[in-house]
């Protein structure tokens, strides 16, 4: 954070990884031309691979919800992904079936293996993969093609003096199915909201984008995506743990369990999911 007369601003470094700037500028610009709130950029050097950006302040969204307020900032932040998904997606990367696949793989390499010792015996493992295989289906079947950030979750979006609203760590952005940030703010591994509140709100969602899905299809939709990407978050976060030495990653596994339970035992396809990803 730099301190001026004028008020403060941030220094985001890229020089190790000056490549990268260049798509977090296009990406940001992306996301200004579809009137997202996210940082302005001030001043950048390509060639020394530095930015200096507009300062949202240090609030998270988690850092102030509770269950009194949860349901206005949340639909605050529903509107924001409304937003987010009038961006432009051409060229983005696509979360096909095949990365889809993929990042649930990583539970199986670094969540059962590695966290929990369990190597699966071959039986074991075709079952597995052939449930990641169902769930990846049924997420295609949604509608694709929107600009999805990825990683929309209460410790993503900033909370600014006034009360506005601000999305930060967009960079990663690819272009996926319409419910994936929708989950990821709603299905949040850092803060849970109660079961009827989050489908309300997954209906305020749909109404707002004007879906032509019912409440079942569009809660299927809802249920499918967040089992993706909670399988998923079991392979990052161990591995984040494992890899990377962030230990503290492994307090946010027991609520992306239950997530992942909830949603195999509502489903009597998926119910072998509790048992493969040792989920009891």
């Amino acid at each position: 954070r730099i301190f001026t007369q004028s008020g403060t601003s941030i220094l985001m470094d890229s020089s190790l990884e000056k490549s990268s700037l260049v798509h977090f500028l296009k990406i940001q610009q992306r996301l200004l031309n579809a009137r997202v709130r996210v940082p302005q950029v001030f001043e950048s050097s390509l060639e020394l691979g530095f930015v200096l950006l507009e300062d949202f302040g240090s609030t998270h969204l988690l850092d102030i919800l509770d269950e009194e307020n949860q349901k206005l900032y949340y639909k605050k932040a529903i509107d924001e992904i409304v937003q987010i998904q009038q961006a432009d997606a051409t060229g983005l990367l696509v979360y096909d079936r095949e990365f889809l696949i993929f990042e649930m793989d990583l539970s199986i390499e670094w969540y059962l293996k590695k966290h929990l010792g369990v190597v699966l015996d071959s039986k074991a493992k075709v079952e597995l993969q052939s449930l990641f295989g169902l769930i990846a289906d049924d997420v295609l079947l949604q509608p694709q093609g929107v600009f999805v950030h990825r990683d929309f979750h209460s410790r993503n979006i900033m909370l600014d003096a006034n009360g506005k609203l601000g999305v930060i760590d967009f960079q990663d952005a690819r272009s996926g199915a319409i419910t994936y940030d929708l989950v990821s703010l709603l299905k949040d591994c850092y803060y849970e909201i109660g079961l009827e509140a989050r489908e309300e709100l997954v209906l305020y969602f749909r109404d707002k984008k004007g879906l032509d899905a019912d409440d079942k299809t569009i809660l299927r939709w809802f249920d499918m995506m967040g089992l993706q990407r909670h399988i998923k978050i079991l392979g990052i976060f161990t591995r984040l743990c494992y890899r990377d030495k962030k230990r503290q990653y492994l307090q946010d596994i027991p609520l992306t369990l239950r997530y992942i339970k909830e949603v195999a035992l509502k489903y009597p396809a998926l119910k072998a999911l509790d048992k493969l990803l040792m989920v009891n």
